[in-house]
């Protein structure tokens, strides 16, 4: 019976994150049409465009090769992978065993490393600049990202996800403030960079001299598009659900009872769409960054994970 529970708790985590990605991404958009005073499409046109897109025949180059029609697939399959093993609305997931922090900083540096070669592969001026510009964010952005879940970590003995969100749900060794918020933002600056957003990236344009992860997929079309937008939307769910869930854990069930659970998903649907509003004011408070302050950006983000590490130690002792 108990095997049954596991299963179905891994089964209704990854419906959720395939399901409410598409969600994210019009909640977004449909903030920052709003903040511009425009209608803005509807919250579920996400939805269709992922639909539309699975109905099309891809159109592939005769220049590229098997990399170019793999990637999507590994692509998409590390990135439900990368969530699978992050907590999501139940503290102990049952694939917690599969791996921690490093092992989710792999499985998403995976997908991030096929896209980069994807974009090569095509042999466009565009898909070169955009692999080079990924690589350089992602080679800053990840130390970061992982230092700022490390401070965490430290607290709750263990660098596994599960162990971590349940210790902290049931306010076990809490960090101390300044630890605490520093971690915080360095986190939140990786998931701007990492899933392109505003300041770093700007998904919503197409302007040559601007894009990093659109220009990666500009030879794409069809279903290779849609498991390439789908699997963003996911690796911004996955971020989101780190930070809510990492530093903000309230509400998570810490058991498998159907109430807790369900009190679990209500909770954490909840805090990621408060999260996504945030990111859509954001986006349509500042302006996107020069290419060349992305690394300083960057580097202020890897400062605080050490910050906060810092700060850890010194109180601690």
């Amino acid at each position: 019976m108990q095997a049954l529970l596991h299963i179905a708790v891994v089964l209704m985590q990854l419906a959720l994150l395939l399901a409410l990605s598409p969600f994210v991404v019009g909640l977004i958009r449909k903030v920052k049409a709003r903040l511009q005073c425009r209608r803005g499409a509807s919250l579920f046109q996400p939805y269709a465009d992922l639909a539309k897109l699975f109905q099309k025949q891809p159109v592939i180059s005769s220049t590229t090769s098997w990399i170019f029609t793999a990637a999507p697939y590994i692509v998409f399959a590390s990135t439900v992978a990368a969530g699978l093993l992050v907590p999501v609305f139940v503290s102990h997931t049952p694939l917690n065993f599969a791996g921690n922090i490093i092992a989710l900083v792999y499985m998403l540096a995976l997908g991030t490393f096929f896209l980069i070669l994807a974009g090569l592969d095509a042999g466009s001026a565009f898909g070169g600049m955009g692999s080079s510009r990924e690589a350089i964010v992602a080679t800053l952005a990840e130390p970061a990202m992982m230092l700022s879940i490390l401070a965490i970590a430290l607290t709750a003995g263990s660098t596994n996800l599960s162990t971590i969100v349940h210790q902290s749900a049931l306010m076990e060794g809490a960090l101390v403030p300044p630890a605490h918020l520093m971690a915080l933002a360095a986190l939140f600056i990786v998931t701007l960079a990492e899933t392109g957003r505003v300041p770093v990236d700007n998904p919503a344009t197409h302007l040559e001299l601007t894009m990093i992860h659109e220009a990666m997929l500009l030879e794409y079309s069809g279903r290779y598009l849609a498991l390439m937008e789908w699997a963003a939307g996911i690796k911004l769910v996955v971020f989101l659900t780190l930070i809510v869930n990492v530093f903000a854990p309230w509400g998570i069930a810490t058991s498998l009872s159907p109430a807790a659970i369900t009190v679990g998903l209500l909770v954490y649907l909840v805090k990621v769409s408060a999260l996504a509003v945030v990111i859509g004011v954001i986006e349509s408070m500042f302006a996107k960054l020069r290419l060349f302050r992305v690394p300083e950006m960057l580097g202020a983000a890897f400062i605080l994970a050490l910050l906060a590490l810092v700060f850890f130690y010194t109180l601690k002792g």
